[in-house]
């Protein structure tokens, strides 16, 4: 697991990124579906039979409880029999899509019930991105006191004005004992703006990726359809995958290797007419000339056949996936930070679905994301071998744009494995691919 390390310029520029503008748009659109909580409804028709019955005097009785349970459950049932829970859970999927690049699938069973799982829980997470965003407005607040005291509190000497309210992240002071009443508190309470907005991303960030392991876990498929889907998926794969490498290696067989070799017998056999069959050559020059080409073809074929073998299993392969990823970094063009730990050396295929991955996971990132820097990751932990490619480029993804990313998510289902892409508009991405160590 790796530790990001907080730096003076890092925590400074945070709240002037594209990705915490992101995040603070997602904190704000999750605030409405927080409001939509059973819990929330549930008081809401608390109140209204309280004032309906009894026009809001007295106690609430039991009867006004009972009444507001059974509406609000009619209205559960009611959404996910018609299908509108769905929609609204994919709705709040698409959210996390648009802002935060994570894609998440919808579910494949019971989906109704549990996007209300989620509006119940949600209600803790809405709270929480309030705060979050009680952040970025407090601070923000507290940071234009000195000019809200210079252009509009100009007032005759003597004359006491009310003490402007300072906000901190325990609350809202105004009586207490921190209090704006003169210009130089002005800017203490600017101070205090400036460190809330410091703060102001890491707490949207941890807020943030909070809802969206909830999204994953209650949005998302459940484990026992996911895992049968990917077992039917992973089938179907590899049974496309092998008739698709066999045709592939009969294509590039009859393409390149077969002609080259066909174009060497018809060379041998005009130079043998050449030669003739004894005595004196007639055009010992022209004989030179077809065994020459004739050489050339063989060469030609031998290194097609040399790049067949490659692409069915590289020789870098033979001293395991350490050193075939070392020479991968180092044929780079931008700088690569490689970190390998496998205690257990893979089975081939394994490894060869590693270089692969790899590979093009690193071309995609020199190609695509103008990346200044990589950072590849390849470490065993028990029976898996987890392969990270992260790039400070720009961000942005996305395997229907044709990087090649679904064909490697592909290759990876077909020995049950899983792609991850981390990557949202603006950057850093991180991939990481998840295979076991036994195929």
């Amino acid at each position: 697991m790796s530790i990001a390390v907080i730096t003076p310029a890092v925590a400074i520029s945070a709240p002037f990124t594209r990705r915490q503008g992101r995040e603070l748009l997602f904190c704000l659109a999750g605030l409405p579906f927080a409001v939509l909580s059973p819990v929330v409804l549930v008081v809401g028709a608390v109140d209204l039979s309280w004032y309906a019955t009894r026009g809001g005097r007295g106690s609430v009785s039991p009867a006004d409880v009972a009444v507001a349970v059974a509406g609000v459950g009619l209205l559960a049932v009611l959404l996910v029999s018609t299908g509108a829970a769905r929609r609204l859970g994919s709705l709040q999927r698409g959210i996390a899509t648009r802002l935060l690049g994570v894609r998440i699938p919808g579910p494949r069973d019971g989906g109704g019930w549990r996007v209300m799982a989620y509006q119940l829980v949600k209600l803790p997470i809405g709270l929480l991105e309030a705060y979050a965003v009680f952040f970025w407005v407090g601070g923000l607040v507290n940071l234009s006191y000195p000019l809200v005291w210079g252009g509009f509190r100009n007032h005759p000497p003597g004359a006491e004005l009310s003490p402007l309210p300072v906000y901190t992240p325990f609350g809202l002071f105004g009586e207490g004992t921190f209090r704006v009443a003169t210009l130089p508190g002005t800017f203490a309470a600017a101070a205090a703006g400036a460190a809330m907005l410091l703060a102001a991303p890491w707490v949207t960030r941890a807020v943030t990726a909070a809802d969206v392991r909830l999204i994953r876990g209650l949005l998302g498929p459940g484990r026992l359809a996911q895992r049968v889907h990917d077992l039917e998926l992973s089938r179907a794969l590899a049974v496309d995958d092998s008739a698709a490498r066999l045709r592939r290696l009969e294509r590039d067989l009859h393409d390149g290797a077969q002609i080259h070799l066909a174009t060497l017998a018809l060379h041998l056999g005009m130079a043998r007419e050449k030669l003739g069959d004894r005595g004196e050559v007639p055009d010992a020059a022209a004989a030179r000339e077809l065994v020459d080409a004739a050489l050339r073809g063989a060469k030609d074929a031998l290194a097609e056949l040399r790049n067949l073998a490659r692409g069915i299993h590289p020789p870098v392969l033979d001293n395991g996936l350490a050193d075939a990823l070392a020479s991968l970094a180092a044929d780079r063009a931008i700088p690569v930070e490689l970190d390998v730990s496998i205690p257990v050396r893979p089975t081939p295929a394994i490894e060869s679905i590693a270089y692969f991955c790899a590979a093009e996971l690193m071309a995609n990132a020199a190609k695509h994301s103008s990346a200044g820097r990589l950072a590849v990751r390849a470490a065993g932990r028990r029976d898996v071998l987890l392969l990270s490619v992260a790039d400070d480029g720009t961000g942005g993804a996305d395997p229907a744009r044709g990087t090649g990313l679904s064909g490697l998510a592909q290759r990876v289902a077909v020995v049950d494995g899983r792609l991850t892409i981390d990557s949202p508009p603006g950057g850093p991405t991180r991939i990481a691919v998840e295979l076991p160590l036994r195929a």
